[in-house]
């Protein structure tokens, strides 16, 4: 189906005349196009326009075909997909669409493969409860992540109702979040919801610490109780994982918002995201005498001033620096992997073209 028009079944959940032109010659091989749901051990629940009705139905198919070693590179909450509706016993993902955004975190341990949260979304939004103080450090974590998907950052601090200085430490994560958007709010009492809900637009996806609020917030922006809630540790504020997946949930004025599971780890995956989320430091960087200053002992150094004066905190400068280091660390891992990886595949194809020969 390639109806461009905004009556497409699929325009509610980000299908555009884009993607449509993009899918054309898929469409022309007799696919349908679909948007991942969830996944689930090489099934995954698709999205897509029922051919008889022209309405959008979920089915489910077989995600294995596109199956690959890299997680990276494998199927994901709300990627776009081909679909081929004839294949038996399932329907079956034949292709994935290039993304637009990915969500990467680097899986948990020592192993540098990362992990996608979700795909193909305009926002970011990080969800960071006020039943505990925040951890800053964690929420710039959050927001590189944020940053580095490619999509917009936004916090929402949720259980606005539980503290009575609610501004005052938006105005403490505000300082950490140069350019983006901070929104106190309570699902429990509709606080703040209308300001949050006229920042959404397009494909959200939420991420958070488990505890954070986000089944709630989820339910309180759909409308409905689509997401089960459990109660917060009463002892240290700390949640379970109510959310065990990713799933893609569609919003009543349109949009969708894709709820995951509580992140205890934030393991940064490259990329650019964390200079974006310490602007401030990279912006004072470009006032320094030296083009290559360490900001330790050069002089004419804007960094280290800045620490002097007070206007740069101490505690910044060290998550930045930490998470500086995460990332260069990923990036010589990732490295010297796609080297290993390389070498594999040359082997390969040696070992084959001698056992090819006559």
């Amino acid at each position: 189906m390639n109806d461009t028009s905004v009556a497409h079944p699929l325009s509610g959940y980000g299908w555009t005349e884009d993607r449509a032109a993009e899918f054309t010659p898929l469409a022309e091989a007799g696919l349908t196009p679909a948007r991942i749901v969830r996944v689930d051990r090489g099934r995954c629940d698709v999205l897509l326009a029922d051919p008889a009705t022209g309405e959008a139905r979920t089915v489910r198919a077989d995600s294995r075909p596109v199956g690959d070693p890299d997680p990276v590179r494998s199927p994901c909450t709300g990627d776009w997909c081909a679909v081929d509706l004839a294949a038996a016993p399932l329907p079956t993902v034949a292709a994935l669409l290039p993304r637009t955004t990915a969500v990467v975190r680097k899986t948990s341990g020592k192993r540098s493969d990362g992990q996608v949260l979700a795909a193909n979304v305009d926002t970011v939004l990080i969800a960071v409860s006020l039943a505990a103080e925040p951890d800053l450090g964690r929420v710039e974590r959050f927001l590189a992540l944020a940053w580095e998907s490619g999509a917009e950052p936004l916090v929402a601090l949720t259980k606005a109702d539980l503290v009575d200085d609610a501004d005052h430490i938006r105005a403490d994560v505000e300082g950490i979040a140069p350019g983006v958007p901070v929104v106190a709010v309570s699902a429990g009492t509709g606080e703040g919801m209308d300001v949050l809900r006229a920042c959404l637009h397009g494909s959200t996806a939420l991420v958070g610490q488990s505890g954070a609020g986000k089944s709630t917030l989820t339910n309180a922006l759909v409308g409905a109780d689509v997401m089960t809630v459990q109660q917060t540790r009463s002892v240290d504020e700390k949640g379970r994982h109510t959310t065990t997946t990713r799933e893609l949930i569609p919003l009543p004025g349109g949009g969708v918002v894709i709820d995951t599971p509580g992140l205890r780890g934030v393991g940064l995956f490259g990329g650019e995201g964390v200079a974006m989320a310490f602007a401030d430091i990279d912006d004072l960087a470009g006032q320094c005498r030296f083009d290559d200053c360490s900001h330790r002992s050069e002089p004419g150094c804007a960094v280290a001033a800045a620490l002097a004066d007070g206007t740069l905190p101490q505690r910044r400068m060290e998550s930045f620096l930490k998470l500086q280091r995460e990332n260069e660390w990923i990036a010589s891992r990732s490295d010297a992997r796609l080297a290993a990886e390389r070498t594999r595949r040359w082997k390969m194809i040696t070992k084959s073209a001698r056992t090819a020969r006559p």
